[in-house]
C-alpha cells in the first residue's frame, strides 16, 4: 500500500510504515490475558516495538486493547484478521495496522478504509499483481517458506521492485538475516523470541533479550 501515518499517540512513535519499525515484527497469540502487558514491555524493551496480536484466542481484543493502553512505545496491531468486522473490532480496540494471512476485494476495501496501515497476505505473483493494481504496495508474504522462501521473493524483485514484504511462516533466527539481506524485504515476521516456556513461566527477562537479538538481526 501506499504508505499512511498511523494514527498519533503520546507513547508510540508514528511512522509512515510499520514495515520500518523494526526488523522483526513478533507475532503474538496470547492466551492469557494477564500475560499481555508484561509480554509487550518485554518485547518494546528488546527493541522491537510493533507487535502483531493475532486474532487467533477469546482474549485478543482485550490483549490488544490493553497492550495500546498500558505499553508506552508499543505500536499494536491485530493480525489472521480475516472479516471486515474483525477490521472494525481491533481498530475500535487500539489496533495501530492490521495484517491478513490472505486477502479478498471485501477485506481489502474494509482494510483500506479503517484509516490505519495495512499488510495483506499474498503467496503468488498474481495475488501481488492484483494488490499493486489496488493501490496496496506493502504486503505479508505467507507462508514464506512454504511458499518458496529467500528464491520466491528474490525472483519477485526484478519484474516487482515496487513491492515491499514481511514475510512469516516458518521463519526463525536462523533464516531471517537471508530475507532481510532481500531489496523488497523490509521486516520479518515470527514468534522465536516468544518461546512457550518463556512465555507460560512468565521469563520476561529472557523474551527481552531474544526479542534484543532479533533486533539486531538486519545484516
Amino acid at each position: 500500500m501506499s504508505p499512511s501515518p498511523l494514527p498519533s499517540s503520546s507513547s508510540s512513535p508514528s511512522p509512515l510504515s510499520v514495515l520500518e519499525l523494526a526488523p522483526v515484527v513478533p507475532v503474538v497469540v496470547v492466551e492469557d490475558l494477564a500475560d499481555a502487558v508484561p509480554l509487550a514491555r518485554a518485547l518494546v524493551a528488546g527493541g522491537l516495538p510493533a507487535i502483531e496480536v493475532t486474532l487467533r484466542t477469546p482474549v485478543a481484543l482485550d490483549a490488544i486493547r490493553a497492550i495500546a493502553e498500558g505499553v508506552p512505545g508499543a505500536v499494536v496491531g491485530a493480525g489472521t484478521v480475516i472479516s471486515p468486522a474483525q477490521v472494525t473490532d481491533s481498530v475500535a480496540a487500539g489496533a495501530r495496522f492490521l495484517v491478513s494471512p490472505g486477502w479478498t476485494d471485501t477485506l481489502l476495501d474494509a482494510m483500506k478504509e479503517s484509516g490505519v496501515p495495512f499488510l495483506p497476505g499474498v503467496s503468488t505473483t498474481s495475488e501481488v499483481v492484483a494488490l499493486l493494481e489496488r493501490g496496496v504496495r506493502e504486503m505479508k508474504f505467507f507462508p514464506a517458506q512454504a511458499a518458496g522462501g529467500t528464491a520466491y521473493l528474490k525472483s519477485l524483485a526484478g519484474p516487482l521492485p515496487q513491492a515491499r514484504f514481511c514475510p512469516t511462516g516458518g521463519i526463525g533466527p536462523a533464516v531471517a538475516p537471508e530475507y532481510l539481506a532481500l531489496p523488497n524485504v523490509l521486516c520479518v515476521g515470527g514468534s522465536w523470541m516468544l518461546p512457550p516456556d518463556a512465555t507460560a513461566s512468565g521469563d520476561w527477562p529472557r523474551v527481552e533479550n531474544l526479542a534484543r537479538e532479533a533486533a539486531g538481526l538486519r545484516p
